[in-house]
């Protein structure tokens, strides 16, 4: 196994095989950095038409701060970074009524803690890649045949292609998982909420926030906005549904759920026809008995989404990747490797789920009670000493797996 005590790359001799990785997220990028640096032949698949970009604000902490140093790129998702000092807890009529100071986060992680767009993140693993890893764009996985030999993978395209290893990087929609493990309704624990998130333009709204990053809540419903360092806005919502399915009209849906409210919601709902995309889930988390079968196996969010309520989805995905990369570089056969990644990662994956769950009626409150409890817990964090009080809220996340690999 590499020793990484310097926290340097450098490239290792481990046995040479092919994997087709489908995904080029944050899962799938990081295991084709590593797997084409253990001397594997790479090829990504992924369903878009190009990277994606922009998303969703992200809290980089933990085992994915630890990977990202190990991968020496560190300095440059630094580069990416979007400050954010504390963020705002308004009322209808834009008051303050609580803040989360962000340097008491910082301070729990020992300043290991950086707060980045989800695409930006994406694109700083993209750029880090060799010219050897082979990424194919606008194609999926129609079917795939394991054999004694390895696997066949017939591409969206008609394209076959041979390999020794598959790997699910798809998200928590994935298609490699319901080809191969059974369809997602077997595996999908729905939260309970639905979440959406766009980046828009706006100079009123800018000058409003004042640099800040604000957030309404009201029983079922939060709104967030923050700015971005190119002049741009981002904003989140997330709302309480028993409705699992999701819209095929999310602005027609976003504007229903959110459009009585008061504060500069129908500020930043008028922009949600004008932008280019707009992401829109469940949350929702994925749970799975087991990560492989054969020599197909899943990472990040298509084996073990933690949800938007756990949060750290990335920084899993990134440890995942690191994980699964290291233990096929043991002498064992490949499925042996596969089974030793899973044993290892799941009960880590497990720890956050149920953080997520615990932690839920406080990020997003159902009545005013939890706002009003919530609200003033957060004023007694920013008492000397009061920073213990967010540990519960980060959870599990505060160790990092990947130190011990």
């Amino acid at each position: 196994m590499v020793d990484f005590t310097n926290n340097t790359a450098e490239k290792t001799q481990q046995k040479e095989g092919n994997i087709i990785i489908c995904g080029a997220g944050i899962a799938g990028l990081t295991l084709a950095w590593w797997m084409e640096r253990n001397g594997w032949d790479v090829l990504v698949i992924e369903i878009a038409p190009e990277l994606r970009t922009g998303g969703y604000l992200i809290d980089f902490m933990g085992a994915g701060y630890d990977v990202a140093e190990r991968m020496d790129l560190l300095h440059q998702i630094k580069k990416a970074e979007q400050p954010i000092p504390e963020v705002v807890n308004v009322n209808e009529d834009g008051d303050r009524v609580s803040e989360m100071d962000y340097e008491l986060f910082r301070e729990v992680e020992n300043g290991r803690l950086l707060s980045l767009m989800h695409g930006d993140l994406e694109q700083k693993l993209y750029d880090a890649l060799s010219d050897e890893v082979e990424i194919r764009y606008d194609l999926t996985i129609d079917e795939v045949e394991q054999d004694d030999q390895g696997l066949e993978i017939i591409l969206s395209d008609g394209t076959r292609e041979r390999a020794d290893l598959l790997v699910g990087a798809d998200g928590i929609h994935s298609r490699v998982r319901d080809l191969v493990f059974g369809e997602e309704s077997r595996y999908l624990r729905y939260m309970g909420y639905q979440t959406a998130s766009f980046i828009f333009e706006d100079e009123e709204v800018r000058k409003k926030l004042g640099g800040q990053c604000q957030m309404l809540t009201v029983p079922r419903r939060t709104v967030g906005v923050y700015p971005l360092q190119n002049g741009k806005l981002a904003t989140f919502l997330v709302h309480q549904t028993s409705d699992e399915e999701r819209p095929a009209s999310p602005c027609d849906t976003l504007k229903r759920q959110y459009g009585d409210l008061d504060w500069i919601v129908s500020g930043i709902l008028k922009h949600c026809d004008e932008v280019d995309s707009i992401y829109y889930d469940q949350v929702a988390q994925i749970e799975i008995p087991h990560w492989s079968r054969g020599r197909v196996a899943l990472v990040g969010d298509a084996c073990g989404a933690p949800s938007l309520l756990a949060g750290q989805g990335a920084s899993l995905a990134m440890a995942g990747a690191y994980v699964l990369a290291q233990k096929l570089c043991e002498e064992d056969p490949i499925e042996d490797c596969l089974s030793q990644y899973e044993e290892y990662m799941m009960p880590e994956v497990q720890k956050k789920q149920a953080d997520g769950r615990r932690t839920a009626k406080w990020l997003f409150p159902s009545s005013q009670w939890y706002i009003t409890v919530r609200n003033l817990g957060l004023k007694l964090a920013r008492i000397p000493g009061g920073s213990r009080l967010l540990k519960p809220v980060l959870g599990s996340g505060t160790e990092s797996i990947v130190k011990k690999v």
